[in-house]
């Protein structure tokens, strides 16, 4: 720690008090200190104008008094450091290198990587070394100068390490929470590679900084460059700049341009990661011209030569033979690197197990090749990407950077499925997941009319991809049919931070500087990796539970040894499951999209329950389908690498979902059938949210037309609807949709645009706004209700008889006016006269049993009063049914139609007609089958002419006797096998 000028104060918060200034010791030299190393702003003030008091502990060290009675000690401990060090210095400059030499390395062993099974090798990085020395003035400048200027721009002033870059790669990028750099100099960069190795400990550190200050001093600075440019890896297996330049241009180091020199400068850092073969191609042009712009910096080159070595057209040789599933290879390559380095996973000799299936890879490749013709020739979609996980495990299955990895022309190399491309309207779902669990439903309503959003920089003006608008619509059809309009609604009812936090918790890498995004965030305007969002979607197969995708099962060294097995990574809810539902119905609900994409389209999957969605940027440079089932979720993109535009037409479902059906079926053709759990969620009642954009419902009284209140007779409640046509925001608040009305809606930003293109759309329908009442009826009260209470007959009555005697007792302060008798409410007489009893001769047809009797009073408001009991009737049947074929509970085959059907019916003297009926079991559909008219015999009989599917069935007959009531007559039941 650097120590402050003596005119600043000395500060420690835990151990010093305000107001007393402690002096630093006076022995401290000023031109040892450096100023302003406490000036920096705490609480509105500079820290060192503030001065602490030291707390009283009863103890004062004195260094003098330490130092004057532990000399001895002291002297010790000082030689014996100093004795270390000079055994450091000499131990470790034992293995200074030659610089004409080059330097002796363990024999390089192929690693090898297999698909799942471990019987199909998919690629072997030979461990062949190629070296070959060059002197250094036989290196262009340039190819010197861009490594400098990219590694290590003060080479020819240090002393073989920088303290200070040291400190500003470790300690202050620890301190900012960034990742840590070594800060290392060329000379550092070669004594790892050349004699220590990579081993991450504090051991192999120390060594490399001893030997760089030894190899400074034993040799000049050209020597050490040319040691550099001979011994430093540039990837697979190639060592040096001279067997590098061959290995990636085929020429010497000597013919190299100034665009080749960086990006052989560039490699280095991470040879695995800015391989030109690997997934990282846009990163080494990016720190190739960051080379070049350096250079242009440190004085190098002219702008006119920087701008000149840019424009190059690099043309990198092909190295990679014999490999399958080239882009899940480099995939698994890079990410094994990271955590064990280049030189390990090129040369160790290990064995990967991956988690590719090489049959759906090797299908996937056929299906991308076949559909990428016919998208070339229809579309001038020139590439194509697909990614498989299964759900379960978060395994990576299938992998397909691009149609072609060895193709130049369409940039085959670049694995799209970790690129960042736009992902148009597939990202819509993330939205409406996010709305769903704030209180919206699928039944919400939003208006689908143009419609203008203010925003920072002018209008924004959405509009549907087939640039019709369609009214009020609900959020099940909206998303389902990928409409626009209501999506950016939606996120802006969802709120973009929230929308961002849900994306976070999916683990986007993409989205982090929120400053970037606004509304059109929903329609694709964030940038996302293709497995990224496929991983995501598999949350919502996964009933909410995210999971990190995994490429590697097991891991091997040269010995045999495990080094690391799969093990199903740590799932995590982070959505609902009720709210994940409510996302698969929708999605799988092809009736829902019908609409926009047809009955038949590429998003099923025949009988098999499938999610899927679709997504096109405009200008179709973007055209995806990502979706899924309970065991697998793929994602397609398609479009050109170079960003250039497709046909007019090339949208997600076109293009894309051809691919993704295909595959689909081929990865699922073994695997049962599974279903999406049907979601359960409440719907409010607010207009809009609930689902009803008719206008306000109100339960009314008849009587007063005024809202109804518990004293209104139940009879003269109605709900009535009054008419109104307001935008969502009329009735919701967007910090609470759930709760009451906002009391000032116009106060919302947007809420005067909605409203007018709400307005307008309601002109055009001849819909006018109506007002509901504000005040409550006020005719009816509770102390005016009527009282009654039943004499005859008593409750529980056995009733034997066919005619019954009601008596009651009313009264009210109003008068009673009548009273209404009803039988399992249905009303049955009415006496207008005091003591309003009444003779009820029982319906013929009234079943035996248990039934309640109700007696209602009313006074001339329709105030009323009731009171019930419940009889037991026990009379002789009015006519008695009994089934005489089938029996009860048989099984048929569709073979035995038609079968003869026969009932049995005592008293013919009432039957007029019997119809015979069928039903479905779990449903309340009845099919007629046959009748008879007039019958003339005690067993009637009729024919089941054709079968129906199979299943079981409830049949029974109806019988209609003179007076033209209707008689249900027992039920049995049927199989149909």
């Amino acid at each position: 720690m650097p120590i402050p000028h003596l005119s600043h104060k000395i500060h420690s918060p835990n151990n010093w008090k305000k107001d007393k200034v402690v002096k630093r010791p006076k022995k401290i030299k000023p031109s040892k200190l450096k100023k302003g190393f406490f000036n920096f702003k705490k609480g509105g003030k500079k820290f060192s104008d503030i001065s602490f008091r030291k707390k009283s502990s009863g103890f004062k060290f004195n260094p003098f008094k330490f130092i004057k009675r532990y000399w001895r000690q002291l002297a010790a401990v000082f030689l014996v450091f100093i004795v270390g060090l000079i055994g450091l210095f000499a131990w470790f400059s034992k293995d200074l290198p030659d610089p004409n030499k080059l330097s002796e390395r363990d024999i390089a062993q192929s690693t090898k990587i297999y698909d799942r099974t471990g019987e199909h090798l998919l690629y072997e990085i030979h461990g062949e070394q190629k070296r070959t020395i060059i002197r250094l003035e036989e290196i262009p400048n340039y190819a010197i100068q861009a490594t400098l200027a990219l590694e290590d721009q003060k080479f020819y002033e240090h002393k073989g390490f920088n303290l200070w870059g040291i400190f500003r790669g470790v300690v202050i990028r620890a301190l900012t929470g960034k990742t840590l750099q070594g800060g290392s100099t060329l000379t550092q960069q070669l004594i790892k590679n050349a004699i220590v190795g990579d081993e991450r400990t504090i051991t192999r550190k120390l060594k490399e900084l001893v030997l760089a200050y030894r190899i400074e001093k034993k040799y000049s600075k050209d020597e050490i460059l040319q040691m550099y440019f001979n011994e430093i890896p540039y990837g697979s297996t190639t060592y040096g700049i001279e067997a590098a330049s061959y290995y990636y241009f085929a020429k010497s180091a000597k013919e190299i341009t100034l665009g080749e020199a960086a990006i052989l400068a560039a490699l280095p850092q991470a040879p695995s990661y800015y391989s030109p073969w690997g997934n990282h191609i846009d990163e080494l042009y990016g720190r190739q011209q960051y080379a070049i712009d350096q250079m242009v910096k440190e004085g190098y080159i002219t702008t006119n030569e920087a701008e000149a070595a840019k424009q190059e057209e690099i043309i990198f040789a092909n190295r990679v033979e014999g490999i399958e599933a080239p882009h899940f290879v480099f995939f698994v390559k890079e990410l094994l690197s990271e955590k064990y380095g280049e030189t390990l996973i090129e040369q160790g000799g290990f064995k990967i197990i991956s988690t590719l299936d090489y049959d759906l890879q090797k299908k996937a490749e056929e299906i991308i090749k076949e559909q990428s013709e016919k998208n070339l020739a229809n579309y001038d979609a020139s590439n194509a990407a697909l990614v498989s996980i299964d759900i379960q495990t978060g395994q990576i299955l299938a992998m397909v950077g691009s149609k072609d990895f060895f193709d130049k022309e369409i940039d085959g190399q670049v694995n799209v499925v970790v690129a960042n491309r736009q992902p148009g309207s597939s990202f819509k779902p993330i939205v409406y997941a996010t709305a769903f669990n704030q209180g919206y439903v699928p039944e919400t309503v939003l208006y689908d009319l143009e419609t203008v959003f203010p925003v920072f920089d002018g209008d924004y003006i959405p509009h549907n991809y087939d640039l019709e608008e369609r009214g009020p619509i609900s959020l099940r059809k909206a998303l389902a049919g990928s409409l626009n309009i209501p999506a950016v609604k939606m996120i802006y009812l969802a709120g973009i931070d929230n929308v961002l936090d849900m994306a976070d918790d999916l683990e986007y890498t993409t989205l982090k500087d929120r400053s970037r995004f606004g509304l059109s965030l929903v329609l694709g305007g964030g940038e996302v990796k293709l497995l990224e969002h496929t991983n995501a979607y598999a949350t919502f197969a996964r009933d909410g539970k995210k999971m990190r995708y995994s490429a590697v099962l097991k891991l091997e060294d040269n010995k045999g040894k495990a080094l690391e097995e799969y093990d199903k990574p740590r799932s995590q809810k982070i959505i609902e499951p009720e709210i994940v539902k409510i996302i698969n119905d929708i999605l799988s609900d092809n009736n829902a999209r019908a609409f926009a994409f047809g009955e038949s389209n590429y998003l099923t999957l025949g009988d098999r329950p499938a999610a899927a969605k679709t997504g096109t940027t405009n200008n179709y440079r973007d055209a995806w389908t990502i979706g899924y089932t309970p065991q697998i979720v793929t994602g397609v993109w398609v479009g050109n690498n170079d960003n250039t535009e497709m046909k007019q037409g090339a949208a997600g479902g076109t293009v894309a979902a051809p691919i993704w059906q295909k595959f689909m079926k081929e990865s699922l053709k073994e695997k049962p059938i599974e279903e999406f759990s049907k979601p359960s969620y409440e719907i409010s009642n607010k207009p809009m949210l609930g689902g009803d954009a008719s206008g306000v419902k109100v339960i009314i009284d008849k009587m007063s037309g005024l809202l109804a209140t518990e004293a209104t007779p139940e009879h003269l409640r109605e709900e009535k609807i009054f008419k109104q046509a307001h935008s969502i925001l009329h009735y919701v608040n967007t910090s609470d949709p759930l709760g009451p009305a906002p009391v000032n809606p116009e106060v919302d930003k947007y809420y005067s645009n909605w409203e007018e293109s709400v307005a307008k759309w309601a002109k055009e329908n001849n819909i006018t706004n109506e007002l509901p009442p504000t005040e409550s009826d006020n005719i009816h009260k509770l102390s005016d209700r009527p009282s009654i209470y039943w004499v005859a007959p008593s409750n529980n009555n056995i009733i034997s008889e066919q005619t019954i005697n009601l008596e009651i007792n009313a009264s009210a302060p109003r008068g009673v006016v009548k009273v209404v008798y009803f039988i399992d409410n249905n009303p049955v007489g009415t006496s207008y006269q005091n003591p309003y009893n009444y003779t009820l001769i029982i319906p013929p047809l009234l079943l035996n049993g248990g039934h309640t009797l109700t007696a209602r009073a009313f006074d001339n408001l329709e105030n009323t009063g009731e009171a019930s009991i419940t009889i037991n009737l026990q009379r002789e049947a009015y006519l008695n049914i009994d089934w005489l074929e089938p029996p009860q509970s048989t099984t048929f085959s569709p073979a035995d139609f038609p079968l003869n059907l026969m009932i049995h019916i005592d008293d013919l003297s009432k039957v007029k007609k019997v119809d015979f009926y069928y039903r479905p079991q779990d449903s309340q559909n009845t099919v007629w089958l046959n009748y008879i008219e007039n019958p003339i015999s005690n067993n009637l009989d009729v024919l089941w002419a054709t079968a129906p599917e199979l299943g079981v069935y409830h049949l029974y007959p109806v019988i209609t006797d003179w007076q033209g009531q209707l008689i249900n007559g027992p039920e049995i039941t049927v199989s149909i096998e």
